[in-house]
């Protein structure tokens, strides 16, 4: 499903991505894993056409990412919520959710209009409020349930449950699994709740200065490698 293969990402003269290389399977939720400030979001960023990478190459499918501005990457199924959400804060929730209606085919859009709010049913009960007023858990929310709305066949989620209250956390996990486990939708996470990736993800991928230094399946995921690159 995607590829990321060789890329190196520069800010400045400072090199932030080491010849990074992962696969993530068609139908696998895969889940990068790292201390802050490793690369994480440079790589979600990088994938995203965010940000340019100096060599390598990122392949959704037989598209080449790399060669594509970031805005083809919606028409091509790929959903994106950002750390910190994003949402539009002076847009109501209504006016959010129908902005990927652009790229999507009309009947489908409103099709998975309504899927999002059954699967966020707070959201209805906020259409006409706008995104600023929600609380942080139902902002993000909102972030995931407009990046579904294009029924992506990848969804990119960059630490959907920082700051999130816990009841809101189990939520998202839940939601997160169902869309992988029940519907097949191809998933890469970024996450640091330990016991919520482990949930959700069958994969994963751990980096240290811009590196991949373990990539496995989830129970694989041991002692060893928590101690030395995952604990603080």
């Amino acid at each position: 499903m995607l590829k990321i293969d060789s890329i190196n990402q520069y800010y400045g003269d400072s090199h932030t991505l080491w010849d990074l290389s992962l696969e993530v399977p068609d139908g696998s939720c895969t889940c990068l894993m790292g201390r802050n400030g490793v690369g994480k979001t440079t790589t979600l960023k990088c994938v995203m056409g965010l940000l340019p990478v100096r060599d390598g190459t990122i392949h959704f499918g037989e598209v080449c990412l790399s060669d594509e501005v970031a805005e083809r990457r919606a028409p091509l199924k790929v959903g994106y919520v950002p750390q910190g959400r994003d949402i539009f804060p002076r847009l109501t929730v209504d006016e959010n959710l129908r902005i990927g209606f652009a790229v999507c085919n009309p009947t489908e859009a409103s099709l998975a209009y309504e899927r999002v709010l059954e699967m966020f049913p707070v959201l209805r009960k906020m259409l006409k409020r706008s995104g600023g007023d929600l609380s942080g858990g139902q902002q993000q929310q909102l972030a995931i349930a407009r990046a579904l709305i294009l029924n992506p066949t990848l969804l990119i989620l960059d630490e959907p449950t920082e700051g999130i209250q816990p009841n809101i956390v189990h939520e998202i996990g839940e939601v997160i699994a169902r869309l992988n486990r029940e519907e097949g939708m191809t998933v890469l996470l970024v996450e640091q709740k330990l016991p919520l990736a482990r949930r959700v993800a069958d994969r994963f991928c751990i980096l240290d200065k811009g590196r991949a230094v373990a990539i496995g399946v989830m129970d694989d995921l041991d002692d060893a490698l928590i101690k030395e690159f995952l604990s603080v």
